[in-house]
């Protein structure tokens, strides 16, 4: 089952035996790639459940890489580097990773973030229409549609939004509460699916990328506002 196929980009052929080992141990199918361009050739030529994506790789860095993948994919991404600022982790959300895990760090918070990730897959594909008011699982706004089900945002002619998982079940839970203004740690626990830093500022991250992705028209207010103090608000109709 590709959901249990996991591919390793990292030319440190030390840690991703070390990963392999343990990974392979707890269920996982393992493949390798020691380079973006064979990273490339791997996702193209096999059903893949998630990625562990190195920044530091000796043909392109990592995140040229997330890059190509995110403009092909919506596979969960998590991010493996030996730097810990946050300007890295910022980079790596907004690029579209899922996940973000500094060097070194624990096999078993590595497992946990990987089955986090895999949950939120699994659930989203396996999402039942939504609540009251959704009807069949969408929510039109603004040209575009939500489906709960699919787990896709499109446009009103049929072009797949790409999102995050994170980016997604954000998005969803503002469109459920239009004209409410959302907590950050609501929108953050949604988002990550696990306990988080008051004082990350992943979710303000995934925001802005989403009002990238939805404000096609610059002179227009903003389907997402900034609540001062209390959160967010999704606000459909912009007139």
């Amino acid at each position: 089952m590709s959901g249990n196929k996991v591919l390793i980009v990292e030319d440190d052929r030390s840690v991703f035996r070390l990963l392999q080992t343990y990974l392979e141990r707890e269920g996982y199918s393992i493949l390798h790639a020691e380079t973006v361009a064979a990273m490339r050739r791997t996702i193209e030529n096999a059903a893949v459940g998630m990625v562990l994506l190195d920044v530091g790789l000796p043909d392109e860095d990592g995140w040229s890489a997330l890059k190509w993948l995110r403009a092909r994919s919506d596979v969960p991404i998590i991010m493996l580097t030996g730097k810990g600022e946050m300007t890295d982790k910022v980079v790596g959300l907004e690029l579209g990773a899922d996940d973000y895990l500094a060097k070194p760090f624990e096999l078993r918070e590595l497992l946990a973030r990987m089955r986090t990730v895999q949950r939120r897959t699994e659930k989203a594909a396996a999402a039942a229409p939504g609540p009251e008011g959704e009807g069949d699982g969408k929510i039109s706004f603004a040209g575009w549609v939500l489906d709960s089900v699919s787990h896709l945002v499109k446009s009103d002619s049929g072009e797949t939004l790409h999102l995050t998982q994170a980016e997604f079940r954000i998005l969803a839970l503002l469109a459920r509460n239009p004209g409410v203004a959302v907590p950050r740690d609501d929108l953050m626990s949604a988002a990550a699916g696990r306990d988080w830093d008051p004082l990350d500022r992943s979710v303000d991250v995934h925001i802005s990328n989403l009002r990238k992705k939805l404000d096609l028209d610059p002179s227009l207010p903003s389907l997402i506002r900034t609540v001062r103090g209390a959160g967010y608000m999704f606000v459909p109709k912009r007139d």
